[in-house]
């Protein structure tokens, strides 16, 4: 199978009139259709530095980066979901996720962009919410708008930056198993960086583990296991300490 996404050497550094901050140190990824990746590592290492590469938010100093059929970063080929959703606020929660849609230079067609918004509000539950405000809905509703906001311009990659560390546990959960029916769905490949072990356990088909700054790929490994996932089955706790163990650089026992 041919990825969707390849990364080749990736390399940055950060630079001021003081010092040089080197952030990645040639990483090399590939992504195939339909998966979700997610990218752990130390603190700082430079797992959101990555991630607006691949949108087209910063400049890598070396390395290439190729989506699909030759498709470049910072494209709608690829679109990005953030912790803070930033939804605006003047807008309903229908305007909000068909406004990518209307910047686009490839005009869509009106019937498309309320057809596109339709089916987007039912796969995220939001279908009654259509004529509200962002400050009538919780956050994780809030980030419900999000994700389908950058799935409106059909994205071959949707990308995710901790996008529900501020959630309680119960509706990160809930929107973890709405990534997975995302992507069953609409057959997009996610990358999503995360802090947390159990979240990368509980939705990756392989966990990409940085190495501190500056970075390189220190392993990848697959999570073998069917969905849905028991956070509390022997498998997934093992699977689960490895990783822990691996961002954290503790030998195993």
């Amino acid at each position: 199978m041919e990825p969707v996404l390849t990364l080749n050497t990736i390399t940055k550094t950060f630079r001021d009139s003081e010092q040089n901050c080197p952030a990645l140190a040639g990483v090399s990824i590939d992504a195939y259709p339909r998966e979700i990746l997610c990218i752990m590592g130390p603190s700082g290492c430079g797992k959101s530095t990555l991630l607006r590469i691949i949108d087209g938010l910063e400049q890598a100093d070396a390395g290439t980066i190729q989506i699909a059929q030759g498709t470049m970063a910072g494209s709608l080929s690829v679109a990005m979901v953030f912790q803070d959703p930033a939804l605006f606020p003047w807008l309903s929660i229908y305007e909000n996720i068909v406004y990518g849609l209307r910047l686009t230079a490839q005009k869509v067609p009106e019937d498309e962009v309320n057809e596109r918004a339709a089916a987007l509000l039912a796969l995220t539950h939001l279908d009654s919410f259509a004529h509200s405000y962002p400050h009538q809905l919780s956050g994780g509703m809030q980030q419900r708008v999000a994700v389908a906001r950058a799935l409106a311009v059909t994205p071959q990659v949707l990308l995710m930056d901790e996008p529900f560390s501020a959630l309680d546990t119960f509706t990160r959960r809930e929107l973890e198993d709405e990534v997975i029916r995302i992507r069953d769905g609409m057959k997009t490949t996610i990358i999503m960086v995360t802090h947390n072990p159990e979240e990368a356990v509980y939705i990756a088909d392989r966990i990409i583990i940085l190495s501190e700054r500056p970075a390189v790929v220190s392993e990848v490994l697959p999570v073998d296991l069917p969905h849905p996932r028991d956070p509390a089955g022997p498998e997934f706790i093992r699977i689960r300490e490895l990783v822990t163990r691996r961002v954290l650089g503790k030998p195993d026992p």
